[in-house]
């Protein structure tokens, strides 16, 4: 059953048939949204991810001291997740439960850039990760994702309370009264949207799970109205991530109908619960100096702050969005080193 189970899971990582533009499009019809590179939307609803970043399988370099593996979470909509655990001498490890990034529309947890980013946080922080990979849209608009972070959740939680034998192998090593949830851009979004969720149940339905915290990595919100560095950083240099591309995430991710002043991406828009109703997670929030979402993420922050609410911030200097995952610059490295560090003392709190 477990070797069935991993063939069916590692299947994601083959490569598919190599197909011309021209192909595509006699077949499904002209292209209707695209963000070069990354992804197309045919007329016919069929979706192109062309496989710009390799995925790869959990294999990790043995100095990392880390081992990782991937398991299913539910096989009925193939939500999985790759697991980094440290081999070190504490008794029991802090879990960071990750959403990786993409818009939404593109990305896995078997992304080398992800897989590497990862492993490496695992071992400075001394942490266990667990690293979703949930649905993706358009095929699976908003909330899909949301969804499938809180069943993850769940599944911790049951792999805690019952103590399945193929889970012993990291549930015997984790700490769990010390979980925080993660990620960077969309996958930000997601864990932030997860932990509102959470709150209206007032944690009841995790118990004797226990959150502590909540760390933002360049959260991807927008808005109808331009922030300045929206405007002004629109095709910003070394960043990841420009309007047009933002823009065409959030009209493949949204529910039909729905504007960028939808609470989903837009967690300040007048007209649905305030942030002083909330009940949320001490946050951390790791900004770019360069990135497109700079003024938006220090807007929430500001927001967060005035309804007493308990975040820190940090803005890295000199580097765009995603820099931690995709930019190989020595001043990327060292920031990608300077946020480990970060997170490392705020779950040390």
């Amino acid at each position: 059953m477990r070797t069935k189970a991993m063939a069916a899971l590692t299947s994601c990582l083959r490569l598919s048939p190599q197909y011309t533009s021209e192909d595509y499009e006699q077949h499904h019809g002209s292209v209707v949204e695209e963000v070069e590179g990354l992804i197309k939307v045919h007329i016919d609803g069929h979706v192109e991810r062309p496989q710009i970043i390799p995925c790869v399988t959990p294999a990790l370099s043995p100095e990392l001291n880390v081992v990782s593996r991937d398991m299913f979470i539910d096989h009925v909509t193939n939500t999985w997740a790759r697991f980094y655990v440290p081999i070190c001498h504490k008794q029991k490890l802090p879990l960071l439960i990750y959403f990786h990034g993409g818009g939404f529309c593109v990305g896995s947890a078997a992304w080398s850039c992800y897989h590497e980013f990862l492993a490496r946080l695992s071992t400075k922080v001394e942490c266990m990760i667990i690293s979703v990979n949930y649905r993706l849209a358009p095929e699976n608009p908003l909330p899909a994702p949301y969804d499938d972070g809180l069943k993850a959740l769940m599944w911790v939680k049951n792999q805690m309370i019952y103590n399945y034998e193929d889970s012993k192998w990291w549930t015997k090593k984790c700490n769990f009264s010390s979980v925080f949830l993660a990620g960077d851009s969309a996958g930000a979004n997601i864990a932030y949207n997860v932990a509102t969720r959470i709150a209206a149940y007032e944690d009841a339905n995790l118990r004797p799970l226990s959150l502590k915290g909540l760390i933002l990595i360049q959260p991807f919100f927008g808005g109808e109205v331009r922030t300045v560095s929206e405007k002004c950083m629109a095709q910003s240099h070394g960043s990841a991530l420009n309007l047009a591309a933002s823009d065409t995430y959030w009209r493949l991710a949204l529910p039909s109908g729905a504007d960028r002043d939808h609470p989903w991406c837009n967690p300040l828009a007048k007209g649905y619960m305030t942030l002083e109703e909330l009940k949320l997670l001490p946050t951390l929030v790791c900004i770019s100096e360069t990135d497109i979402l700079k003024d938006r993420n220090l807007e929430f922050c500001d927001a967060l702050g005035k309804a007493g609410k308990r975040v820190e911030y940090v803005v890295y200097k000199g580097v765009g969005h995603a820099f931690q995952i995709l930019s190989k610059s020595q001043v990327s490295k060292s920031r990608t080193n300077e946020m480990m560090a970060r997170i490392n003392s705020f779950m040390a709190l």
